[in-house]
């Protein structure tokens, strides 16, 4: 407000004060008044008396001049308002006193001292300088006098320097506004703004050198690029949108600060009217430094393709020494199943530490042989390959009743072994897990077009209205390219898309091998080893692509609408894994392509519900919860039987609560102290504890982020499902091979460092846009990279040695025979 006074006008100056009074007119006040720059003028108006101050000063060659022009009356009649007009060169400015400002539920607030910068004059081409005058005209149509205060100065600090911090304060009444020019060898700056106080509530905006400035709360937001603020902003400008290469940088703050996050001072509540006057303060700084050039873009670009490029190597070398290992067991000749493997000589170790018939997953020598019975050659129907020709469905197998009576038989014994449950025709198997693959391929084409098109659409609107409060950017690490706001939150995506084909051309070489041994009749293909089938890990690998693909284009603009494009591919990722991770024991009675995706097509709706209904509302968390609840309890029972688990009978309406209470009396009160499968039992009790008490944690607290809480309970269920597939696995004196070990320990690591950085919020919407600007920070890598940008990187790698765990756990029964292989 303050500055210094322009020096004393000359002869050329006088003459046009005194030019301009004889143009004025002959009426009363209407004599221009010769003013000076810094000094304070009081008066009094009314409907008879006006005056008006002739304000004379010299611009020098090649320098921007701007004037502010401050006014204070003490009268709060809003009826009778003091009218002030400011006219320059090229332009006309007025406001009145009272100002009102309109807040939320058409509240007002009225300030009577107001302070405005006028539209500064364009440097002009003349080599000599230019003599300015501007007009300060005063009035008021009240039939009483009005006191008023009048203070013009010139502002010194006006342009803002690159690197320099300017701090200023700045109110409803009295906003602020400066320039910026490009220095000559900057395409592109960054505009920090920081404050101590969250509140009042500020807008920054960038605007181009036009006139007027949009510089009040109600037409702030008509041009330019804007973002509310509490604590922090910061707004990423380029030359190239600036054809004069210079920028005006506008702060306005908000009478009111609901727009971010705060909430109407309860001392005005039922207030009409309430003059603030300078009680709604705010002092600033602002910074202007270089932001990255395009060398900067180049190597992050490298940076990431190469990062990834050399799983690919790493592969191809595990591969070639996988190659060579093969040809030297080829030439000395193969190994016998017997040989090495552990399983035929020596006897289970549950077995043999506990009593007979008191643990699932024992092997004792009827069972043992009667699992040999079941998958000797002469019931095996013939290997072929696993083309998808005329075979007989499923369901023609399925539906026969002596079959229908042999599962009952085998599925029900207290010790299975793997040749209990891969006695179905491999090629109907095959061709059931293929559709896995192809209907993701569908599921992926129909849900990513349209999201493509939203997030377009949601960048355009970004840049054409300028409104940055639409998207949850880290500002302070946010590069555009071309139309796109935040590149760097979308490059780093990279990594899922490109392991993803890397998993897929790694089980690609597995498949083509194995149907080669298959058109072998290789012996060790046929009847040893888990059964290989490869649907669901195609599968995988196109969810991790087109989780990829999601993220991407969830970072164009994150907000709180288009969270679930983040997570929908993850949940299927979870569930394609836990259904893999059953599938290698169980593959006669794993869940169809058809009621799997049913299933995750439900849970993808009850993230959308939450997303609407998850906030406040109590009752949507009673159902879920609820929902929650049944459908463990029922998936448990599903998976304790087998899947052997019926309703029926003549009075199937209560069929279900008998079938309950004798399973709770025959395990829980018969033989309490050791159920019928105690593997099983212990799993089962275990998830259902983890899965209640998700349920109880998301009705006591009603967690805002929905989707993540879904997640949560996806990757919980899935983590411990694996540990107890491991556990079980060395339990029943199988091995880990240098490889799948190498891949554990690499998932954990990698996780364990993506978590990290996946905990460190630099956004939220949860928030409003203003408060999630306050969770901002710098780059971290390559000064292009943030936080969340590592975690994108880092998870990508780690399901990519998550699902090579999955892969290869069970390499080392590929000389097993089946009918020794058990199944937990």
């Amino acid at each position: 407000m303050a500055g210094r006074a322009a020096p004393v006008p000359g002869v050329l100056l006088c003459a046009l004060l005194w030019a301009a009074a004889a143009a004025a007119g002959d009426g009363p006040g209407d004599n221009p008044v010769p003013g000076a720059f810094g000094r304070v003028y009081r008066g009094a108006v009314n409907i008879s008396a006006q005056r008006v101050y002739a304000f004379a000063y010299r611009s020098e060659p090649g320098q921007v001049d701007a004037v502010r022009v401050y006014v204070n009356s003490s009268s709060e009649n809003l009826r009778y308002p003091i009218l002030f007009v400011v006219r320059q060169q090229k332009g006309v400015v007025s406001w009145q006193v009272p100002l009102i400002f309109r807040g939320l539920y058409q509240r007002t607030y009225n300030y009577q001292e107001v302070s405005r910068t006028l539209c500064p004059s364009e440097p002009t081409p003349e080599t000599r300088p230019s003599d300015q005058i501007i007009f300060v005209d005063v009035a008021s149509m009240a039939p009483f006098s009005i006191a008023y205060e009048l203070l013009v100065t010139r502002l010194e600090n006006f342009q803002l320097e690159t690197n320099k911090a300017f701090n200023f304060t700045a109110s409803p009444s009295q906003p602020q506004y400066f320039l910026y020019k490009f220095p000559q060898d900057v395409d592109s700056v960054i505009i920090n703004v920081v404050s101590d106080a969250a509140y009042p509530c500020s807008v920054v905006s960038v605007q181009d050198i036009v006139c007027p400035v949009y510089d009040l709360d109600h037409n702030v937001e008509f041009n330019g690029v804007y973002q509310s603020m509490t604590k922090q902003a910061a707004i990423t400008v380029q030359r190239k949108d600036f054809p004069g290469e210079q920028f005006f940088v506008v702060f306005v703050i908000k009478p009111e600060d609901y727009a971010c996050g705060g909430s109407v001072p309860s001392s005005i509540h039922g207030n009409v009217n309430r003059t603030w006057n300078l009680q709604w303060t705010k002092n600033l700084q602002v910074t202007i430094a270089p932001s990255i050039k395009k060398s900067v873009y180049v190597q992050a670009m490298f940076f990431s393709f190469l990062s990834f490029l050399s799983f690919y190597l790493g592969s191809v070398v595990v591969a070639f020494v996988h190659y060579i290992g093969v040809q030297r067991k080829a030439s000395a000749g193969r190994l016998s199943p017997e040989h090495g493997s552990g399983m035929m000589t020596s006897p289970h170790p549950i077995s043999a530490s506990t009593p007979e018939g008191s643990s699932y997953g024992a092997i004792d020598e009827s069972s043992s042989s009667s699992g040999c019975q079941l998958s000797s050659p002469k019931h095996r129907p013939p290997a072929g390959s696993d083309t998808d020709s005329s075979v007989e469905e499923e369901s023609d197998f399925d539906t026969m009743p002596e079959i229908e009576s042999d599962k009952n038989i085998i599925r029900t014994k207290v010790f299975l072994y793997l040749s209990d449950l891969s006695r179905k025709d491999r090629r109907i198997v095959s061709k059931k897990y293929k559709i896995y693959f192809w209907n993701i391929i569908t599921i992926a084409v129909f849900y990513a077009l349209p999201v493509i098109q939203l997030v377009i659409t949601y960048q355009t609107v970004v840049n054409v209205t300028g409104n940055q409060d639409i998207c949850y950017y880290n500002f302070l690490c946010a590069h555009p390219l071309g139309v796109l706001s935040a590149f760097n939150s979308i490059l780093s995506n990279v990594g899922h898309m490109m392991l993803g084909f890397l998993f897929l051309l790694i089980v690609l070489r597995r498949d083509i091998l194995h149907r080669r041994a298959m058109e072998m009749k290789d012996i060790y293909t046929l009847d040893y080893g888990i059964p290989k089938h490869f649907g669901l890990f195609y599968a995988m690998g196109i969810a991790l692509m087109m989780e990829g693909v999601l993220s991407a284009c969830y970072h164009v603009c994150p907000n709180y609408s288009n969270f679930q494009f983040d997570t929908s591919f993850m949940y299927m990722i979870a569930g394609l894994c836990m259904l893999k991770l059953y599938q290698t024991r169980h593959p006669d009675i794993n869940a169809s392509a058809y009621s799997a995706y049913a299933s995750f097509a439900v849970v993808i709706s009850l993230a959308v519900l939450g997303v609407v209904f998850g906030k406040n509302d109590m009752w949507f968390w009673v159902i879920f919860s609820m929902i929650h609840v049944l459908a463990a309890l029922a998936l448990s029972t599903q998976i304790y039987y087998m899947g052997r688990f019926k309703i029926d009978g003549p009075d199937s309406d209560l069929g279900i609560f008998r079938r309950a209470v004798m399973v709770l009396y025959t395990d829980c009160i018969q033989q309490c102290s050791r159920p019928m499968y105690m593997d099983r039992m212990v799993l089962l009790i275990v998830g259902n504890v983890v899965n209640w008490s998700f349920a109880i944690f998301g009705l006591v607290y009603r967690p805002r982020d929905f989707a993540s809480y879904i997640l949560g309970i996806f990757i919980c269920n899935l983590l411990l499902y694996l540990a107890f597939y491991i556990i079980m696995k060395l339990r029943s004196s199988e091995k880990l091979l240098p490889i799948p070990m190498f891949c554990i320990v690499a998932t954990a690591v990698v996780w364990a460092a993506a978590l990290y950085f996946f905990f460190q919020t630099l956004s939220s919407w949860e928030e409003t846009p203003a408060q999630s600007r306050e969770k901002n920070r710098a780059c971290i890598l390559l000064g292009f990279f943030d936080d969340h940008d590592v975690w994108h990187f880092l998870s990508a790698a780690a399901l990519f040695f998550s699902f090579l765990v999955l892969l290869t756990l069970d390499d080392d029964l590929d000389m097993v025979r089946r009918d020794k292989i058990p199944v937990f």
